[in-house]
């Protein structure tokens, strides 16, 4: 990892990272609100018409529990599009960004090898969607502990479904990277990143509002996060084990591939 890179990434992003992290802590605390005003009523509701309660489960959360409530967070197109601009974003501005502005032959030009800059690029986005993560659920705690129902939540698990959540976005920036090296402009990474995530993303929200189509979210990232099921029962080892995987196949694949690229002159 290169420490100049990496402190100049830091530079770069010092007002970006505290807008999006006050961003996610407000999102976190609306969650339980949400909850403590609506979600006992529309319980009663439901438990009236049991035919609705498969529709009111998006994305594997719904407004019911406090659990729930946040794993509906998570979910949330709100919560993805904000860590996307550390997950997605910032890995496909760091390298096919640079190569189409011109400017990635003058980072390369300075003593860091491709490998050293890429690293260092995966390690700062990793920090910045985990201060991200952290940020949502210091907002879940304070709305939880604000409307009085925190001790509906296991506090203790929380970590783990840091854990959790960092791990899914990690895997998402891992992809995101490896696209970026394997283009010399950003329209085609950024379309297959984008491609593999909204895909992904409608694969779990369509298998959890139509059981017929349950199978079908064993293909999306999002269904490895489980927020809720963390929450109640703790760490998922599997889902866990899956994630890391996916990131780690796709460093594999641009470790692979980042150094061995022709970087042609940019038309």
């Amino acid at each position: 990892m290169s420490l100049a890179v990496f402190r100049h990434t830091l530079r770069q992003n010092r007002v970006t990272l505290p807008v999006i992290a006050g961003a996610m802590v407000v999102w976190g605390t609306l969650m339980p609100i949400i909850y403590s005003t609506f979600g006992v009523t529309l319980r009663d509701i439901i438990n009236q018409f049991p035919v609705l309660e498969q529709f009111m489960q998006f994305g594997g959360g719904n407004i019911f529990t406090l659990p729930g409530s946040v794993a509906l967070g998570f979910i949330h197109p709100i919560a993805i599009a904000l860590l996307a601009v550390y997950a997605i974003a910032y890995p496909l501005s760091g390298v096919a960004g640079e190569r189409q502005r011109g400017t990635l032959e003058i980072v390369l030009a300075r003593p860091v090898s491709r490998l050293r800059y890429m690293f260092t690029l995966f390690v700062a986005g990793a920090l910045f969607v985990s201060v991200a993560m952290a940020a949502t659920l210091v907002g879940t705690a304070i709305g939880a502990g604000a409307m009085g129902v925190l001790g509906e939540l296991r506090v203790e698990n929380l970590p783990l479904l840091w854990l959790h959540g960092t791990l899914l976005y990690l895997a998402i920036l891992a992809i995101a990277l490896a696209m970026s090296v394997s283009f010399d402009r950003m329209a085609p990474a950024a379309s297959i990143t984008l491609a593999i995530v909204l895909i992904s993303y409608f694969l779990q929200v369509l298998g959890s509002l139509w059981p017929d189509a349950a199978w079908l979210q064993e293909y999306s990232l999002f269904f490895y996060l489980k927020p809720e099921k963390v929450l109640v029962e703790g760490i998922q080892p599997l889902d866990l084990a899956l994630l890391a995987v996916v990131a780690l196949v796709a460093i594999a694949y641009a470790r692979l591939v980042f150094p061995r690229r022709d970087l042609a002159a940019p038309a």
